[in-house]
């Protein structure tokens, strides 16, 4: 089947830049799926990234007239099921769905709804961007590493959606082995992610402060150590090689989470500590800094009630 309108799902930081790539090159074949009030919002508050204004076409999840080939989703965990609701009527039995949240459990969340689809795995690595009152700025625009569960001998829709990604000129990688790709991004989530929103600091710290680093290795072996139990390749030399890839960001760069607590806002801890500890407690394995900072960061949400 030939992609030839795409919709997406999460206008935050990370969506703004898939959809600035796809608007330029599809028109009016993509669109931000948006209702009410999230919909006027995106329409009158022109949202810059780097300066420049991105303007896509917005369709209401009730227009019964606009059909998508590609759904993209690049919402939150925590909106995932809202997000599917709203994607029910611009969908059709044919609809592929691609979806760039962080964590393990998006993929069987999506596939529970549209049995019938074609779902595939996606992460979105290596975009630092951070939205302010001003807009979005970023140095990374990253990858976007997505496929079948098994990706060996490509099928003709992973080639079809690369496609739309290339002619797009969205960077992208079709990995071997996605769940272990996923089940990475998810072990970097786990540690930078969420001991950033408690220690308040950006990228850098985590490669100029030793004890930053080991905490931030730490938590990465937890999920190492249940990768082992549930047969997912990942190793130690995978939390090592993040080293490296951290000392390309911009050393002041915030995190999702780090920027969600600065805001206010619910975060992924649920999906990110609490999927760590209930998988550790299937399978066995002890999760102790998992079990910390689930509490600290829910005593961090709890906080903000007393601060309005």
């Amino acid at each position: 089947m030939k992609i030839k309108k795409v919709a997406l799902v999460g206008f935050g930081a990370i969506g703004c830049i898939y959809a600035r790539n796809l608007s330029k090159k599809l028109g009016n074949d993509f669109a931000v799926i948006a209702g009410g009030k999230r919909a006027e919002k995106i329409r009158s508050n022109v949202v810059k990234v780097n300066g420049k204004p991105v303007v896509p076409q917005v369709i209401s999840p009730d227009d019964k007239n606009w059909k998508a080939d590609l759904v993209i989703f690049t919402v939150k965990n925590y909106q995932l099921a809202k997000a599917i609701e709203d994607v029910k009527g611009i969908v059709t039995e044919n609809t592929i769905f691609l979806p760039l949240l962080n964590g393990v459990t998006a993929h069987d969340q999506i596939k529970e709804t549209f049995k019938n689809n074609t779902v595939l795995y996606g992460i979105a690595l290596g975009i630092d961007a951070v939205r302010t009152d001003g807009g979005i700025t970023n140095r990374n625009d990253g990858v976007i590493n997505f496929g079948e569960a098994d990706n060996k001998n490509m099928s003709e829709t992973v080639k079809e959606v690369k496609r739309v990604f290339d002619e797009s000129e969205i960077t992208n990688t079709v990995c071997e082995d996605m769940i272990r790709a996923i089940w990475k991004k998810w072990m970097i989530n786990v540690s930078t992610n969420q001991l950033s929103a408690i220690t308040k600091v950006g990228y850098g710290a985590f490669v100029s402060i030793p004890e930053m680093n080991e905490a931030m290795h730490q938590v990465m072996f937890e999920v190492i150590e249940l990768a082992h139990k549930m047969r997912v390749n990942i190793q130690k030399e995978d939390a090592f090689e993040y080293d490296d890839i951290l000392k390309t960001f911009d050393p002041d760069g915030k995190t999702s989470m780090l920027q969600d607590v600065e805001n206010r806002r619910m975060t992924e801890v649920d999906y990110f500590a609490g999927t760590v500890i209930k998988f550790g407690k299937k399978a066995g394995v002890p999760t102790p800094w998992n079990d910390r900072i689930y509490l600290l960061i829910k005593g961090i949400e709890g906080n903000y009630k007393k601060l309005k």
